[in-house]
């Protein structure tokens, strides 16, 4: 079997049927307008009941967008505002190519499952926001689309880790100019008085044309919306060609079920990034985003399967939302982090090696391994050229040759960004991304598991959690010993232990409690990791030197000056090094501090539980 086949294979079956509860939503927009608009908007009196028949059920709580982000209910919406309550909004992008998208519609899954041919729509909105950009700073966005004659106002918040997940929260209203009231109540209380304060603006403008179609799998109900326009700030525009799956009943796992099946049919990109996030990028003339993953708060009481499956929603969104940064190029935080996310997935799965079959985790892993390896390259040119070449040109103006190794590293730097889209945009990544996310939804690890795993997944977390740590410290220590005495190579070996324990530590710790002891412990492991990484970075220059051969094009001097600088170094990275070894290595386990059994040993594969 292909990888790209067998990596379809890991979705799991389709879930029981569910009913379907409704119709398309209709959407709204009109043109840009460049105006300020003051919080002093009228109230509503229309009522469009378009919503009331086409929410799941599970959707219909009310609740702020604070509250939303706490995950705690809220009080319900006065009652003589018009707005339609809708805690949580269920959806997937597919990026496809504008020449393309027209094919989708006649997709067999849609031909095969659609109610009927659906409507079409020309939608237009403005995106507003203070000058200073409070709501998109905490996570907010607020627009006024219109669509025909109807005008809808919308509040979207971020909703914690899973990334298919936002709050969404609808409003009638008589224009395209907003009414800020009713959107106060869905707003976290100290951004309202931020908001009363401070006039709203529009930012940007969207223009689509939108074909939309109900689906309905055994799954769930899915409303699928294929969108082709742009997004317009000033003079600067970007071009819009997308898929929108929409979960309406049923199963989230639908709509990665109903993904698989249109990437079976042509070349799509999974995608989080809404078009408000684009528009801001737009409007800033800033490159797409690269967050950091947020850290992990983990209940301590929660059952082993549902750690599982908080840590590999969180490496699968932070995957999602490093991919349009890394593809775009501009800032090497993107590249950065999509390996850090890729890194932090094979570690997770690692995690579940000692429970769950090998099978599909191996295969995950090995796919997770080869996109990291087709960018290993770009992140190696972007470190070269940002930090290594920079700083040593900066501490030796005198030596000449360093304009010349910046276009060559430059020269170098691109080939292997076209290597790293090439990956990205090759199917057999869309099939990883989107088989991840599926069997993530449908925690397909419990399809080939033993009765006796079954009973482990059901147990608490912590106890686990406290047998991997201890596990995987063990190594650690063990690869350190006589570290003064050890060569490059074995320090090498520490350190990739040491990363392992790292990802295993943010991922565990807080099982354990939010005592300062795990904050210690974490801080001394990450001196350590760092000050191992010098010996791995210099390693990496010496490597890209050599593929440049600067010598013949007049860049030999600058090289020999990095290449000195770096042995220099070395002999004060040598005390700093030892100093973090030997902190570390006598830091106290938090972990084990209130264990209330003795480790079990941890079954390990072939190659441990950690390769």
């Amino acid at each position: 079997m292909s990888e790209t086949g067998a990596i379809k294979r890991t979705l799991e079956p389709a879930q029981p049927p569910a009913k379907a509860n409704g119709h398309p939503v209709p959407d709204d927009a009109n043109k840009f307008n460049s105006f300020a608009v003051h919080p002093a908007g009228e109230p509503s009196g229309s009522k469009h009941p378009d919503n009331e028949s086409s929410r799941n059920e599970s959707f219909r709580a009310g609740v702020s967008a604070d509250e939303a982000l706490a995950g705690t209910t809220a009080p319900e919406i006065p009652p003589s505002r018009d707005a339609t309550p809708r805690a949580t909004e269920v959806e997937l992008k597919l990026l496809v190519d504008a020449d393309r998208l027209a094919d989708f519609s006649d997709a067999l899954v849609i031909a095969a499952n659609a109610r009927n041919k659906g409507s079409r729509k020309h939608l237009k909105a403005v995106y507003y926001d203070t000058a200073k950009r409070a709501l998109q700073r905490n996570g907010l966005s607020f627009r006024v689309r219109q669509s025909g004659a109807r005008f809808t106002q919308t509040v979207k918040a971020e909703a914690g880790s899973d990334p298919l997940r936002r709050g969404e929260w609808e409003a009638s209203v008589p224009s395209m100019t907003p009414d800020v009231a009713l959107a106060l109540p869905f707003l976290p209380e100290k951004l309202r008085a931020d908001i009363t304060r401070h006039p709203l603006e529009a930012v940007f403008s969207t223009d689509i044309r939108r074909h939309q179609r109900m689906v309905d799998l055994p799954s769930g109900t899915v409303e699928i919306a294929f969108d082709q326009g742009h997004l317009k700030s000033g003079d600067r525009s970007l071009p819009v060609s997308e898929i929108e799956l929409e979960l309406k009943a049923g199963s989230p796992s639908a709509i990665w079920d109903l993904a698989l099946r249109l990437a079976e049919h042509g070349p799509v990109r999974a995608s989080i990034r809404s078009k408000s996030a684009r528009g801001f990028d737009l409007a800033a003339d800033m490159p797409p985003g690269a967050p950091k993953p947020p850290k992990l708060r983990l209940d301590p009481s929660i059952s082993l399967d549902e750690a599982f499956s908080e840590i590999l929603r969180s490496c699968l969104r932070h995957l999602l939302q490093s991919l349009p940064a890394a593809e775009d190029g501009r800032d090497p935080e993107g590249m950065h982090q999509l390996r850090v996310a890729l890194r932090r997935l094979r570690s997770a799965l690692d995690l579940m090696r000692s429970v769950v079959s090998l099978n599909k985790l191996d295969l995950l892993r090995a796919e997770a391994k080869w996109l990291a390896g087709n960018l290993s390259g770009a992140r190696d040119w972007d470190v070269f050229r940002q930090e290594t070449l920079r700083t040593v040109a900066d501490g030796c103006p005198s030596v000449t040759g360093f304009d010349t190794l910046r276009e060559l590293a430059e020269e170098r730097r691109a080939t292997c960004y076209d290597k790293a889209r090439l990956a990205l945009a090759n199917r057999r990544c869309s099939y990883f991304v989107i088989g991840l996310g599926g069997w993530i939804e449908a925690r397909g690890w419990r399809s080939e598991i033993a009765p006796e795993g079954l009973a482990q997944l059901a147990e608490p977390a912590v106890n686990f959690a406290r047998n991997i740590l201890s596990a995987q410290h063990a190594k650690v220590l063990k690869r350190g010993r006589r570290f003064k005495s050890l060569a490059t190579e074995e320090r090498h070996r520490v350190r990739l232990a040491a990363k392992k324990l790292r990802y295993v530590a943010d991922f565990l710790l807080p099982l354990c409690g939010p005592r300062k002891s795990a904050r210690r412990f974490s801080r001394k492991l990450a001196d350590l990791q760092q000050e191992l990484g010098v010996y791995n970075d210099i390693a990496t220059t010496t490597s890209l030197l050599a593929d440049v051969d600067a010598e013949p094009a007049g860049g030999g001097m600058a090289a020999a000056a990095i290449a000195g600088w770096q042995a220099h170094a070395l002999v004060g990275i040598e005390a700093r090094l030892l100093k973090a070894w030997s902190e570390f290595a006598k830091t106290k386990m938090p972990w084990s501090m209130d264990a209330q059994e003795p480790a079990t040993r941890v079954p390990q594969g072939p190659s441990g539980w950690l390769r």
